[in-house]
């Protein structure tokens, strides 16, 4: 940019958006429990492309139930011509689009109406994000505020699975239906990543079997903080009981019962430090959380919380108020890894390990070049490149683009899933 094109305020990359692409994809996924149901073979998800005067194409990821991809459909052609630096503009084209949410994406069961229309803009902020990044020529945590750490922490997602899906081969992982099952998928996360702490994905099998499984974890890989989260299978009488038998083997205990209001009596009644991903999903829950204190961490989530700016104001409340901050995670491709790790190394507030389900992915399965972006000690360099720095794969987005399409899936459905393992599987909770 010259001198007289700031002294005129005019810019040399016309970042006017001409289009929106959002393209459907799915990729595989094995048979992992949780206290819904099953992962269904495959995992759905929706590429966004945002296309400028200019030339630019920024990227984006998100959920890819049929639902969401028509609203994303309907707010993507709502945007045409704003400038791609006026997010204000973007959330309101999307917001008087009727990107309000008329669903549920990814079967998200506790989501909110206002969260719901934060996940339509979720995917448009990471690709116009990308697109300033591109323009000036910096990395998105820059726009962001900037790198507080050089390296975001992930943990290993581990989960009680069955050997393969019904009528496929038993995958590389195998099956893990028991503590020495989970150790054995454990010992392997770590060896391939590098794990420097571990979360567990319980309430698919009792309490008494989570209890175990934690207990196993620890004596065969001391010093690694081990995480357990229920989904609020539990009632609150076996969450207190479970608590009382993981005291000091815990570094959090995440949503072992439903709402703020009994998760707090629970907080009252341990001293394991109490995480959300379900009690406090939206900035309107923050308020209602704090008062009541019922939560130490709060998961944040670019996808859910309304896009990766949201999730740096969050952790400004969250300094403000003394609660600390982890990150959620989906099952995702790597334009999703790319803009966490972009969020997270912004974020000083996010002390604790990021959630990923990247080990869960075949190393094929991606519509970008995710080399960059690889899991070393537990950790993924922040990208230097410009903007989210990953490019797209076009073939790649076509063959996945074709498995959504031969795939059979336009849902998320674990219990319908699971219910072809057990005809009798109910959609019960509290299971336990």
């Amino acid at each position: 940019m010259t001198r007289a094109d700031l002294a005129s305020g005019r810019r040399t990359s016309d970042l006017r958006i001409t289009s929106v692409t959002v393209t459907p994809v799915a990729f595989r996924d094995p048979p992992l429990l949780n206290a819904t149901g099953i992962h269904q073979p495959w995992v759905l998800r929706a590429i966004v492309q945002v296309r400028t005067a200019s030339g630019l194409v920024g990227l984006g990821e998100t959920y890819g139930d049929t639902t969401h991809i028509d609203e994303l459909v309907r707010a993507g052609d709502a945007l045409i011509g704003i400038d791609a630096f006026d997010l204000a503009a973007v959330r309101r084209r999307i917001v008087d689009a009727g990107g309000a949410g008329h669903g549920r994406p990814h079967g998200m069961t506790w989501m909110i109406a206002a969260q719901a229309a934060d996940t339509i803009y979720a995917p448009f902020e990471m690709a116009v994000l990308d697109l300033q990044g591109k323009c000036v020529g910096r990395p998105v945590v820059d726009l962001l505020g900037g790198a507080r750490r050089e390296s975001v922490e992930f943990s290993g997602y581990l989960f009680y699975k069955l050997s393969g899906h019904s009528g496929q081969a038993d995958d590389e992982w195998g099956e893990a239906l028991d503590p020495a099952g989970i150790v054995e998928q454990a010992t392997q996360m770590v060896d391939r990543h590098g794990f420097r702490s571990l979360k567990l994905k319980g309430g698919a099998l009792s309490p008494e079997t989570d209890v175990a499984t934690v207990r196993a974890l620890a004596e065969a890989l001391p010093g690694v903080p081990i995480r357990l989260d229920p989904n609020a299978a539990w009632t609150e009488d076996t969450a207190a009981r479970t608590a009382s038998a993981l005291e000091g083997s815990l570094d959090y205990l995440e949503d072992p019962v439903a709402g703020i209001e009994a998760m707090a009596r629970i907080r009252r009644a341990t001293s394991i430090p109490l995480a959300t991903n379900m009690c406090a999903v939206a900035f309107d829950d923050i308020p209602s959380a704090i008062r009541a204190e019922a939560v130490d961490i709060v998961l944040a989530d670019p996808h859910s919380w309304g896009g990766l700016t949201a999730t740096a104001q969050l952790g400004r409340i969250a300094q403000t108020f003394g609660f600390t901050l982890s990150m959620h995670s989906n099952s995702h491709l790597g334009i999703s890894l790319a803009a966490m790790v972009h969020s997270a190394a912004a974020t000083p507030a996010l002390t604790h390990a990021c959630d990923t389900h990247v080990p869960w992915r075949r190393a094929d399965d991606d519509v970008v070049d995710s080399s960059a972006l690889s899991i070393r000690d537990g950790g993924v360099a922040v990208p230097s490149l410009p903007g989210l720095g990953v490019t797209l794969d076009e073939d790649a987005l076509a063959r996945m683009h074709a498995d959504w399409e031969q795939c059979g899936y336009r849902v998320r459905d674990d219990v319908g899933y699971a219910r072809k393992v057990d005809p009798a599987r109910a959609a019960t909770v509290p299971r336990w």
